[in-house]
């Protein structure tokens, strides 16, 4: 944002109709809208039999305690898809990958319902799980493809409020239709309700990969030597997002071009660089090799910096595609210093545009195609967009471990949406079988009103108080944008969560007034929303050529290290120690993650320097 208020976008849209970010507001918000609905039903599977355990129990001749276990296998299957359908929705495209996990999520939900014991029930909840995980490690991403990123938080409250929404409105439903009908009836009505939300995926949500890597005009329609490409301004004279105004086009490390109508020339003596450390780079020198265009040269990349990274080079190594690509040309291209090229991050939108090496096909033959008809949009499968080896994109996220912002996001994250499930496991145990409350089925269910309530009013003032809290911050910041603006939110995050974890426990043992626990229920909830859309929205910020591996980072982890973790041992906590005792550990626990806050505030920015000097992810 500018100091007079302007909104500088970003990503900077191309001039194609068929890019994303220029689609009509009703197609990028039907889209969200039916991917929300699909992420609804398949968040609130996690909690589904919350309120009939002990029906479960009866009826397959098991203990209530062993019934929970098909919560956290559950988890567990959610965070092995997640591993498996993200890198596949990198090589082949976010609309294939949806458009199976709906289908598989059909036959898994009719699975359930028929099993005739405890172990078919398990495996077909695994196999439900690995099914619903696309809902969590793609629809950010997907967001983040298709909003600029003054909308992006508001839209992620929005997949948030839907996601979290499902986790607490969903048991509501189950719980009445498993008092009228029985539990298996559940799993029935489930196969009916996401047949519907595919019907809306495949009319709606189309292929949404757009490959943004700069491109210099005069080469877009080149494809013999796509690699290599220079970036230069505008000729309609768009600002760049994170470079002040009056900054000389050196230190830009782009050289400014004259407001024209005619095509732009490669100048022959264009300087690329910063002013700190210039290099010369002629084009006559390397005319033999490139006879295009060139890349540009660059010294250390300087990420961290203001605006987000925005118009920063964030350093490259050059991958395998790109060393065999260039000897099929019969080229190879210079490098910078440290032998880094590089990409921008705000041009790196997409979940895997800073891993592809030569311009990608499909955003290519877009580029010049008239606006693409909603016919010609169902295309469910549009071709291989990487040639990258699918075992090393499936082994990205868990690198994104050693990038302390993606860590705090990860952690912060499983916590927001593992509290929610811990509590799901108990209601069963504090409600149903615990004195005084003694509640039917039905009743247990209407407890997820509480928390249903608080999930919406969290998402409602997360998305606006933070995009609020950035851009005041931003202006104070010479307009300037920092991921870490985003962090303030924390605040609110710990004191709500942990007074109502703390309160949950206490008067639930206390034996308060049913209303009393089931209020802490809805702080917990609010809090959490918080908590969920300020992680994924500062994880997404700070590494979004990296959205679609982090956001399978932030699911693996709070599937495995804190859903399933958790599901072994809290039932049987909570029956031998209570629950005041029980929770007033999580809420300690809860605090003590949160106050790492601080640090990452501090050192975030150096944090993000030091994760491009060394550069981790492009060594898969």
């Amino acid at each position: 944002m500018t100091s007079d208020g302007k909104i500088i976008l970003d990503p900077q849209p191309e001039d194609s109709a068929n890019d994303p970010l220029n689609w009509a507001p009703w197609k990028r918000d039907s889209a969200l809208i039916s991917l929300g609905l699909f992420c609804m039903v398949g968040g609130g599977m996690t909690p589904i039999l919350a309120a009939g355990f002990g029906d479960v129990a009866d009826d397959l001749d098991v203990d209530v305690p062993t019934v929970s276990l098909t919560t956290g296998l559950f988890m567990m299957g959610m965070g092995v898809g997640s591993v498996v359908f993200s890198p596949t929705a990198i090589l082949y495209g976010k609309r294939p990958v949806y458009l199976f996990g709906a289908v598989l999520f059909i036959i898994s939900s009719i699975w359930c319902a028929v099993s005739p014991n405890f172990t078919s029930l398990v495996l077909a909840r695994i196999l439900q799980g690995i099914a619903v995980s696309p809902v969590e490690c793609l629809p950010s991403a997907t967001i983040a493809e298709i909003f600029f990123l003054h909308e992006r938080a508001f839209r992620i409250g929005i997949y948030t409020l839907l996601l979290l929404g499902g986790k607490n409105l969903v048991p509501l439903v189950s719980a009445a239709i498993m008092q009228t009908m029985g539990w298996r009836w559940v799993f029935w009505i489930v196969a009916i309700v996401v047949a519907f939300c595919g019907v809306l995926l495949f009319l709606f949500v189309p292929e949404t990969f757009w490959d943004r890597r700069p491109v210099p005009k005069v080469a877009r329609k080149a494809s013999s030597r796509p690699n290599f490409f220079r970036r230069y301004s505008s000729k309609h004279g768009v600002p760049q997002a994170g470079v002040p105004a009056g900054t000389p086009a050196e230190i830009q490390g782009i050289e400014a071009a004259p407001v024209t109508s005619e095509p732009q020339q490669c100048d022959k003596t264009v300087r690329v660089g910063f002013a700190a450390e210039p290099e010369v780079v002629e084009q006559g020198e390397e005319k033999a090799a490139t006879p295009d265009v060139k890349r540009p040269v660059t010294p250390l990349p300087r990420a961290g910096s203001s605006s987000d990274n925005s118009a920063v080079p964030l350093g490259l190594k050059p991958t395998p595609a790109e060393e065999t690509a260039a000897p099929a040309e019969n080229a190879s291209p210079k490098k910078g210093p440290g032998n880094r090229d590089y990409t921008t991050d705000s041009e790196s939108q997409s979940v895997s545009s800073a891993r592809m090496v030569t311009q990608q096909a499909y955003t290519s033959n877009l580029r010049d195609m008239p606006a693409k008809s909603f016919v010609q949009a169902l295309k469910p499968y549009n071709g291989r967009l990487t040639n990258d080896k699918w075992y090393k994109v499936a082994i990205r996220p868990l690198i994104l471990f050693s990038y302390p912002a993606v860590l705090w996001s990860a952690v912060v994250y499983s916590c927001s949406v593992g509290w929610l499930i811990v509590i799901s496991e108990s209601v069963a145990v504090i409600y149903r079988e615990g004195h005084p409350y003694h509640f039917d089925a039905l009743q247990t269910g209407l407890v997820y009103i509480s928390p249903f309530v608080g999930g919406v009013l969290g998402t409602a003032v997360a998305g606006k108080v933070s995009d609020i809290i950035v851009k005041a911050m931003a202006r104070r910041n010479g307009g300037l944008y920092e991921p870490e603006f985003r962090l303030v939110m924390a605040i609110p995050v710990a004191i709500t969560t942990v007074i109502g974890l703390m309160g949950f426990g206490w008067t639930a043992q206390m034996g308060d007034h049913y209303m009393v626990p089931t209020v802490f229920f809805g702080i917990v909830s609010f809090g959490c929303s918080l908590g969920s859309t300020t992680s994924i929205t500062f994880c997404v910020d700070s590494y979004r050529q990296y959205a679609g591996e982090a956001l399978v980072t932030l699911n693996f982890s709070k599937n495995i290290f804190h859903g399933l973790v958790f599901s072994l041992f809290i039932t049987g906590w909570l029956t031998s120690d209570g629950p005041k005792k029980v929770y007033i550990w999580v809420g300690i626990i809860q605090l003590i993650l949160l106050l790492f806050t601080i640090p990452m505030y501090i050192y975030g920015k150096r944090a993000r320097m030091w994760t491009v000097r060394k550069n981790f992810m492009e060594r898969f």
